[in-house]
């Protein structure tokens, strides 16, 4: 009881001595320390807690950071005979100078007060003053998507005194490159921390002069895995999946018309996918040439199909008026027509034997007409069996147009080509 009743006495003899021994009424502190002399020298460190989110669209990073700016203000220096510092919390920030420090191109920026102002101020007897903060900050980051995504991104932190110039108060990094430290844990979902850094440099503004600036650098990489699931490895299924059609039938018009169709409307849709979620930039970025050029090649599968058919149909009508005009010179009747896209039947050549240029036919011309006849006959017979196996592989290749034919080693040859070059030159 008597330790506690002691203790309890001197805590309330120390909150008076406190503000007799830094005598904050005895001193204006409207003004910087050293007021006509010098500019005061104010060093700066941080610890980064977080990085909190990256926007692409807003072009904007969120960061949360531990801010300690130190100095020497000799109007707040005390006796100790144990050399020990005094803390105190947000409140006597109020009552002393401290630095005007603000970020630049910061668009919201706040005090963390849960559960009070995480405000922390510790004075030392010669006068030497700690004064940290816990800041989050969302502040402007100028990202190049050029190579997007396929990038890395360098944003800056700028910290900067708002009143004073280069002549009333220097800042600089305490430690040097030592006065930046990240927690190991610091980690993105889309990007790859490089790396921190610090520089400093001076800030001129026509108006009020030279300002000291620092500069908290990191470079982010994006990971690449995500895309290549959510975009490129799509896009290159659908352009293998417009290849199918030059391997169907060329009369089979619904399938492939409706296949190339199906395709290219999936691309527009990852297009527009991954258009919505950035920002409306003016220059074409990598991702827009990988899509765009598996674009082009879906829609010119597309209008391969439309040449097949359309010189198909116009082979088709050749052929109907040659079949015409031989049906006239060698007096076959019309209904007696053998041509069908090129394939005679059996029984086309059959009655093709049994007629001659006149009707009337002499009985010698008779007897030879029948040997042919009849040697047709024997001889389609005999070949039945064979060419039942291979009919099917036949007419495959007599309906597969020369155009199909070249497109099946064209396109995926060209695509393949492309790929290289992009990888190469984007990775």
């Amino acid at each position: 009881s008597h330790i506690f009743k002691k203790n309890h006495d001197l805590t309330k003899a120390w909150k008076g001595k406190t503000e007799q021994l830094l005598r904050v009424d005895e001193h204006d502190f409207t003004m910087r320390p050293a007021f006509g002399g010098p500019a005061i020298p104010v060093g700066v460190d941080v610890q980064v807690e977080s990085l909190d989110s990256i926007s692409e669209v807003d072009m904007d990073f969120t960061m949360t950071l531990y801010l300690r700016h130190y100095w020497k203000d000799e109007r707040l220096s005390f006796p100790s005979t144990n050399n020990k510092s005094m803390t105190f919390d947000g409140r006597l920030v109020k009552k002393i100078w401290v630095p005007d420090v603000f970020f630049v191109h910061s668009k919201r920026s706040f005090i963390h007060d849960t559960t009070t102002d995480n405000i922390m101020l510790r004075v030392f007897p010669d006068g030497h003053v700690l004064y940290s903060m816990r800041v989050t900050v969302t502040a402007m980051c100028n990202m190049d998507f050029s190579r997007f995504p396929l990038d890395s991104q360098t944003c800056s932190l700028e910290l900067e005194s708002y009143a004073y110039t280069d002549e009333d108060l220097m800042l600089y990094w305490k430690n040097g490159n030592e006065s930046l430290k990240t927690d190991e844990k610091i980690s993105l979902s889309q990007f790859l921390i490089q790396k921190f850094h610090t520089t400093s440099r001076l800030a001129f503004y026509s108006s009020t002069g030279w300002y000291n600036r620092l500069y908290i650098n990191f470079t982010l990489r994006r990971h690449i895995f995500f895309f290549l699931l959510q975009t490129y490895f799509p896009a290159t299924l659908m352009v293998m999946l417009s290849w199918v059609s030059f391997w169907i039938d060329r009369r089979a018009v619904p399938a492939r018309v409706s296949l190339g169709i199906t395709t290219v409307l999936t691309m527009s849709t990852i297009i527009t996918g991954v258009n919505a979620s950035m920002p409306r930039v003016s220059y074409i970025k990598a991702v827009d040439i990988y899509l765009w050029v598996s674009f082009v090649f879906v829609f010119l599968s597309v209008l391969e199909y439309a040449a097949v058919n359309y010189l198909t149909t116009v082979q088709e009508r050749k052929e109907m008026k040659l079949q015409k005009r031989f049906s006239c010179s060698c007096g076959i009747p019309h209904s007696k027509s053998m041509m069908l896209d090129g394939n005679y039947s059996e029984s086309d050549a059959n009655s093709l034997a049994g007629y001659t240029r006149n009707q009337t036919v002499p009985e010698e011309e008779k007897q030879e007409k029948i040997v042919v006849h009849l040697a047709m006959s024997n001889e389609s017979n005999s070949s039945r069996k064979r060419g039942l196996k291979g009919h099917v592989g036949l007419r495959i290749i007599q309906n597969t147009h020369a155009i199909d034919k070249y497109s099946r080693l064209i396109f995926p040859g060209t695509y393949i080509f492309f790929n290289l070059i992009y990888w190469s030159v984007f990775s």
